[in-house]
């Protein structure tokens, strides 16, 4: 099955230079180019790609408001490109409904590897870095819960919490003593009553909804690991 990929960025060089990379791949086809993030809402309609890679920066239309736009409208997943080595532009791209986040000067192998991951419906960055990106911008003190939390039952409550502390599916399988179908089950669950499309966005909403607070404490195994990008399966 061929990758279909839209490459938004208003600088024409890097724009072209990606695009020849994911090209020369046998399983990516570049479906179109756009040099603003007007131009890339529009060719994501158009042509209906599985990928979007848009540069957070462009004229009229930058990629985080493009990223959220595309979200609303399309089964299209996107990855963020910038210069800018930032959390709180990680945090903005996550928050829009970015499976993913790199930087310009990604080497090209990470670039393939970034557009094949977001296309399987995995995620560019681990749970326990959004988590630690998360209690970073949501620290301003105590709020109430939220109740969008009334959707889940007990059990799925617990699947968020251990989400939002980085636990993939088999520890949560330990942690309640289930199968890892039943997790699976219950994730699918969460993503679904929740209105999410990953397991980066149910780490986000943990904190925003506040079953979780800065600084609770992480899950075994989960102590000071690399911000690098990585996938997580969903």
């Amino acid at each position: 099955m061929t990758i279909r990929v839209v490459v938004a960025d208003d600088q024409e060089l890097v724009r072209s230079g990606f695009s020849m990379i994911l090209d020369a791949q046998p399983d990516i086809e570049v479906v179109a180019e756009a040099g603003d993030g007007i131009e890339a809402v529009e060719a994501v309609r158009l042509h209906a790609p599985d990928v979007a890679l848009l540069d957070i920066r462009m004229p009229r239309m930058d990629g985080i408001e493009a990223c959220r736009t595309i979200g609303a409208g399309s089964g299209c997943r996107t990855v963020m490109l910038t210069t800018f080595d930032s959390d709180e532009y990680v945090y903005d791209a996550l928050h829009a409904g970015a499976s993913g986040f790199l930087l310009k000067d990604v080497r090209r192998d990470d670039l393939v590897h970034a557009v094949r991951v977001v296309a399987r419906g995995d995620s560019l960055l681990a749970p326990s870095v959004a988590r630690r990106l998360v209690e970073q911008y949501t620290s301003g003190g105590p709020r109430r819960t939220d109740p969008r939390l009334e959707r889940l039952t007990t059990r799925e409550r617990e699947t968020l919490l251990l989400l939002a502390r980085g636990l993939s599916n088999a520890e949560i399988a330990a942690e309640l003593v289930v199968s890892d179908h039943t997790v699976k089950t219950h994730v699918g669950n969460v993503l679904g009553k929740l209105g999410l499309r990953d397991r980066i966005q149910a780490v986000i909403c943990a904190y925003e909804t506040g079953l979780v607070t800065a600084g609770s404490p992480p899950a075994g195994g989960d102590g000071g690991g690399s911000s690098s990008p990585a996938s997580a399966r969903n």
